[in-house]
Parts: structure tokens; sequence; C-alpha cells
């Protein structure tokens, strides 16, 4: 059975409820599991929760309960829902707190203990909480305001705390050599090229050896040969990667889904995935992933999306205004992923007029509509083609070559970009025909029967292209098409294929149905 294609969110905290910057994330990912399921491949897609850790903890102590209460209210009630909000496809949600999680985990560092890679020994140093992290030098700086005088994080702006405990180290100071290797051979392992360059920077500086227990609090996996020790959060949620996939219990299913194809991350966690993680993998000896990308922060007001910040906007305030298609197209669309990109309800109200009410909402709208008008809502049988007919065919093929080409470059905007080239040039194309026009003179119904033809295929090919961003939208269209008597269901179309002209059915029912983007009262969206 050949390798399915697994792709995973990073693993999210449940110290609080998810805002539009973890859902970006969750639609990113999704809309690469989709795009390769149009491929028509066998695609795995994981997200989840980290529940484990001091910060988990504390959060809960915060709000009067326990970790495990706090984490089963918010996965319930906040993180499940938001991948319905955001209409994600994911094929399995892992918790770090789950019994199949937890015994592997446990199973894992116990090897790495056998084989000698994990030792006792004490550690001095600052922590940062937020991060989960003992800090470097380099990452703290001088606090400001209510926190002058003491150091703070750079990533959270928070204080730090010194902490000295007698911990077991995982010996990741002997995997330097063997990393630096490993990013040589493999070169599109860490990306964008930015993140591979802060990775082989921080790397050559040489690894220390990682403290990967804690003594100080019980909210944890326990150390399985010292029950007063706890394993390190992060020792402890990078495994759920593997464990979610039968690391350790379902080797059928392991050898089927692991390695990871792309692991998905915010820059902020970027060392943990691109360094710590393949550290662990190689003292094991397992495979390591193929990618890891991470993308940049999403910004508020010039802000790293932050609850702490009342900078978090949770997405459910976007949808209910916009809707999930337009929330995820706005977030593949707009940000170059890779960079840090800003978010403003001024932005995504003007695109969504301009793009999609205006640009594919009226492309569909409008054919549909002349169908019914001129055929009786049957597609009609094309006559011969023009320049403007091999044209548009051409511009459709283009599109769909340079969207998956950019698929494969982990570029959404790219692929989207592409794709637009066809939705203004049948717009375009309809302008120029001027089919209403046509429609007067009787000797040229043959004419008008090639210019809706040809209209109506540019959005079969739309259908097809756009299904992996707005699946609602495009389940509207491709039944307003008729397509799916014809050429089958829309996720069955194969993406390589959507670009070959003159796939639709002549005589095929095309109906008119709601507007796939209603216009809205954009002064009350502007919020």
């Amino acid at each position: 059975m050949p390798k399915a294609f697994y792709v995973t969110t990073p693993i999210y905290y449940v110290n609080d409820a998810p805002h539009i910057g973890h859902a970006y994330t969750t639609v990113a990912t999704d809309f690469i599991a989709r795009w390769h399921r149009q491929r028509q491949e066998d695609v795995w897609f994981l997200t989840g929760t980290d529940e484990h850790g001091e910060k988990v903890m504390r959060t809960a102590e915060a709000n009067g309960t326990d970790p495990q209460t706090w984490a089963d209210r918010l996965v319930e009630e906040a993180w499940k829902p938001v991948l319905k909000t955001i209409d994600a496809s994911n094929d399995d949600f892992i918790r770090t707190t789950e019994p199949r999680h937890v015994a592997r985990v446990q199973e894992f560092i116990q090897k790495l203990h056998d084989n000698g890679e994990i030792f006792e020994g004490t550690y001095e140093g600052y922590y940062c909480v937020a991060c989960e992290e003992y800090k470097q030098p380099g990452d703290l700086v001088e606090g400001t305001g209510e926190y002058a005088g003491q150091l703070v994080c750079s990533i959270h702006g928070r204080p730090v705390e010194k902490l000295s405990e007698t911990n077991y180290f995982f010996r990741m100071s002997a995997y330097t050599e063997r990393l630096l290797e490993f990013y040589e051979q493999n070169p599109g392992f860490v990306q964008p090229e930015s993140a591979r360059n802060e990775v082989l920077g921080f790397v050559r500086q040489g690894l220390q050896d990682l403290s990967i227990s804690r003594s100080t609090f019980d909210w944890g996996v326990t150390v399985p040969w010292d029950p007063e020790h706890v394993i390190y959060v992060w020792f402890d949620a990078l495994l759920n990667y593997a464990t979610a996939v039968g690391y350790g219990a379902d080797p059928e299913k392991y050898e089927r889904t692991w390695p990871a194809d792309i692991h998905f991350v915010g820059k902020d966690i970027l060392r943990f995935h691109a360094v710590i993680w393949p550290a662990m993998l190689m003292a094991a000896g397992e495979p390591l992933p193929k990618k890891v990308f991470a993308h940049g922060w999403l910004l508020v007001g010039g802000e790293k999306m932050s609850k702490s910040k009342l900078t978090g906007i949770a997405p459910a305030q976007i949808t209910d205004t916009f809707g999930s298609d337009a929330f995820r197209y706005y977030f593949l669309r707009a940000i170059a992923f890779g960079n840090d990109g800003s978010f403003s309800w001024e932005d995504i109200a003007a695109r969504y007029q301009a793009e999609l009410a205006n640009g594919l909402g009226n492309l569909a709208s409008r054919v549909a509509a002349m169908v019914g008008r001129y055929f009786d809502g049957a597609l009609p049988t094309p006559g011969p083609a023009t320049d403007a007919e091999e044209a548009l065919a051409a511009v459709a093929a283009k599109a769909a070559h340079d969207a998956d080409a950019a698929v494969d470059r982990v570029a959404p905007h790219e692929a989207l970009a592409a794709v637009w080239t066809l939705v203004d040039a049948a717009n375009g194309y309809i302008t120029e025909q001027q089919p209403w026009a046509v429609a007067k003179d009787d000797a040229q119904r043959e004419r008008l029967a090639t210019i809706l033809y040809s209209s109506a295929e540019a959005l079969r090919a739309l259908a097809v292209l756009l299904n992996p961003v707005m699946p609602k939208a495009t389940a509207k269209l491709w039944e307003s098409l008729g397509a799916e008597k014809a050429l089958g269901a829309l996720a069955a179309q194969p993406v390589a294929d959507a670009g070959r002209w003159g796939q639709l059915v002549p005589g095929a029912e095309v109906t008119k149905g709601d507007a796939l983007f209603p216009r809205l009262d954009l002064a009350a969206a502007d919020q």
C-alpha cells in the first residue's frame, strides 16, 4: 500500500480558547490536505491539543479548577467546535492526555533511557512558563513598564523565572553535527529559507543537553523509572505526531503514514520542531519528517495575536459575517504564506466584495442565468472554437498547472493568485463576447452556445481548483452546473485534470441557485 500524505498542524495549548491565529494555521494545513486529496492521494491530516505542562496547570488553577477538567471543557466547548466553524477536514484529533499517547510517550523515553541517551543532572536557568522553555541569554530582553528592571521573554514580553532543579537530561549536544549534516543533505527540511537560516545559525552555535523532566509540579506524563518527575511538556507533546499514527501500537498504520510529509508550525515554535524533534527521532532510530514549514505571525494592529493583550479575535466573529468560505479564502490569499501578515476588517470586507461577490459569485450567477434564459437551463452544445475560446482554455490549463506547482512550494497565496487568473479571464471573456447582444441575432445561435458553454467550462475548472479553498461554495457551483450526474462527485475530480477543456456534457441541467457570496451590509461588517 502506498504511503499516505501525512500533514499536521502544531499541537495547540489548551490554556485558552482558539483565536484566528490558530485558525489561520489550521486553514492552511487543511488547504494542503484537501488539495492532495483532490489529487486523489491517500491523505492523513492531524490536529490536536497539548494539555500538560505548568502553563496549563496555572491557568486551570487561576480559573478555580483542575487541569484535566479545564482541558476537557476547552477541548469540547472551544477547540473542536472551531474546526467545524472553519470547515477543517482533519482525520484525527489527538489529545496528549489520552491513554494512546501517554503510554507511548513513556515507552519512547524508557527506550532512550535504556540506550544511555538520558542522564540525571542539575540545571539552573531562566524559565518562561508561557513558552514552557528554559531561555538562553540571547532570548531575553530588559522589561519595560510594569516589568522594568526584570528580564522578560522576547516572545511573550513576560518576566522569566530563575529555576534550579535536579532533572533528567537528553544528550542533545551529541546531535549537533548529525543535525547539521541532515540539514545539508535535506535542504528542504526547514522552510521557508529565513526559517532554515535561523535553525542553522542556532545549531551551529552548538547544542546543549536538554532538561526533559520537572519535579516541581505533577501535571504531566510520569517518568516511568522515577515517579517523582514528569516529562518535559515539549518532549511529551512532540511525540503526538508519531503516537497518533500508531507508533508503538499499530505498526501497519505507522508504516503507512509515518514520517510526516509536512509539519506546519508558527515561527515561535520552530526550534522545537526543527531541532529537538529530529534529535529525539535520531536517538530512537526513527525516520525524520520530510518538512517543517514555519509560517509567520498573524498581526492585529501591528501586534501578534494574543489573548492576554486582547488582540485575540475568535474565528466565529468573522465567519458569522462573511461565512467560512470567505474566511478561508481571505487568509489563504491575502497573506504571503511564510511571512507575517496583518488582518483588518476593512481588508476582508473589500476582498469579499471585489473578489468573491463581484468576481467569482457574479460570474457564476451570470452564466447560470443566461443558460436559463437563452437555452431553458440546458447546457448548449458548443460550435467551433475561435481564438477567444482557445485563449480562455489556455488560461484554464495554465491556472491549474501553476496552482498545483504553487502547492508543492507550500505557497497557498500563489496558488490562489494563479486560480484567480481564470476568474478574471472568464469575466473578461463574457464582457468581450457580449452574449446578451449575440442572443438578439437568431443567426448566431451556435455562437451564443459556444460562448455560454465556454463560460460554464471555466466555472467547472474553477469548482475543482477552488474546492480545497471554499468547499461550501464550490459544492453549490458544481450542483448549479449539473456536473454531478455527468462527471461524478466534485471531490473525485483530479486537480491535475482540471484545466483540460471540454469536460462538461451538453444537455446538463444548469440551475441558478442562491448567490455563492451574497452581498453584505459592509457597514455592519466593519467592526
